[in-house]
């Protein structure tokens, strides 16, 4: 199940959203403003958001700038919601880092094929880096250490390990809680620890670290 953080200061129109998207299989946040946005994007991090731009404390123009100048808000996609649709807002949103920009009044429908088509992108995304990684390595050359099967030991907890093959896989931070049993937040704890301790700063770098050095996942290790 995908989560989706909505931001907007309009409660009918926030409530409705939560409603239509939760009929549609979405897990979702929702919250009246950039400033609560942050506090909550650091507590469970969601696989999309969905902002307003006019907003009171934190409008959704800065809310976007501070989440794109964070490790963790770089990748998640990002769609603007405006009653603004002058072509200047929406180029300002888009140099922002916003992946999609709707303008107010809209279909939910349409939204909802806007949150598919990024969340489909993602994986896409995910997936060419992976296969690009693993076709980078050259024909006929043994492993980076032929003389082991293994590469070095990684400097992480049994937990972080855990977590670690899970964000190679592609998982979500929710999806790994599920398969993990614990909590995204628990999994965001690790993850940031991960990334600390192996000088990374995203996913996809972690990705890249795991495949360049040809790290397996225990299960494949084991397979004669």
């Amino acid at each position: 199940m995908k989560q989706v953080l909505i931001v907007d200061d309009d409660t009918t129109l926030r409530t409705a959203l939560t409603r239509y998207l939760e009929k549609r299989g979405f897990s979702v946040q929702n919250v009246s403003s950039g400033l609560e946005a942050i506090t909550m994007f650091e507590k469970d991090p969601p696989d999309l958001v969905v902002s307003d731009v006019m907003m009171p404390e934190m409008d959704g123009f800065e809310f976007c700038r501070r989440l794109r100048a964070t490790r963790l808000g770089q990748l998640v996609p990002f769609i603007f919601l405006s009653s603004r649709g002058e072509v200047d807002a929406r180029v300002y949103g888009h140099s922002l880092g916003a992946d999609d920009y709707l303008i107010k009044p809209f279909e939910p429908k349409e939204l909802l094929a806007k949150i598919e088509a990024q969340l489909e992108r993602s994986r896409r995304i995910h997936a060419e880096i992976v296969r690009l990684i693993q076709q980078s390595k050259p024909e006929g050359k043994p492993a980076q250490t032929p003389t082991t099967n293994t590469p070095k030991s990684l400097p992480l907890t049994p937990a972080e390990e855990k977590v670690f093959w899970e964000v190679v896989q592609g998982y979500t931070n929710k999806q790994i809680g599920d398969r993990l049993f614990i909590s995204p937040r628990t999994v965001q704890t690790h993850l940031s620890n991960i990334l600390n301790k192996l000088e990374l700063e995203n996913r996809s770098q972690l990705v890249r670290f795991a495949f360049e050095r040809g790290y397996k996942p225990p299960l494949e290790q084991a397979t004669p």
